[in-house]
């Protein structure tokens, strides 16, 4: 793996007591997908950044979760996608969706829309929570599969508690991933060269 860190970037400044935007475990709202991605394709609980309690899964499904994925609602096409939604009996969830674009074009342009969400994450927030605060990084790129990539997003709501994302974001050939992991903190918090180890670890079962 070759994660570079670099500097961070603010969004906005603002209240910093905030609600943790944490929905990346919803359950499943099952809509079919037309290519089917196996169970070995995806993340198990012991390759994600480690957790006291433990990760649980309840196993992959078709389609995307129920509620959409926090910032990358308009691009994740319910249709060739998988999902498969972790959680830990506190405040850490995860969520590994992946999608068979079905040509090496498709893919690469849906890896781009799903970067450029990533990077827009916190700014876009900011726009629907004015007085809130935001900020973000970019974690740098992962040397695995066809290529990888990992950003964080902080946000602080008014009047409530903190909450930190991990964003990866990757393919291989015609498939690509989004890992999405999640707790209550700041970027600070978050375990970013685990879960650079954690999205090379996706990249690589992408061609199960």
């Amino acid at each position: 793996m070759n994660l570079l860190s670099s500097g961070r970037r603010y969004a906005a400044a603002g209240s910093l007591a905030a609600a943790c935007v944490l929905a990346v475990t919803v359950p499943a709202g099952a809509q079919p997908a037309a290519a089917e991605v196996p169970p070995e394709a995806f993340l198990t609980g012991d390759e994600l950044p480690a957790h006291d309690t433990g990760w649980y899964s309840s196993g992959a499904v078709a389609g995307l979760p129920e509620w959409p994925v926090f910032c990358f609602e308009d691009q994740l096409p319910a249709e060739d996608a998988w999902h498969q939604p972790y959680w830990t009996e506190l405040d850490t969830s995860a969520l590994q969706v992946v999608v068979d674009a079905g040509d090496e074009a498709g893919a690469e342009a849906l890896v781009a829309a799903l970067s450029t969400a990533a990077a827009d994450c916190a700014a876009d927030w900011l726009r629907e929570n004015p007085g809130a605060a935001a900020a973000w990084d970019d974690y740098g790129p992962v040397e695995a599969a066809d290529g990888g990539h990992v950003y964080g997003v902080h946000t602080a709501p008014q009047e409530a508690g903190l909450g930190v994302r991990l964003f990866g974001v990757g393919r291989d050939g015609t498939r690509v991933t989004l890992v999405d992991w999640g707790q209550m903190g700041t970027l600070e918090d978050a375990p970013v060269e685990e879960f650079g180890t954690t999205l090379s670890t996706a990249l690589d079962k992408l061609g199960a």
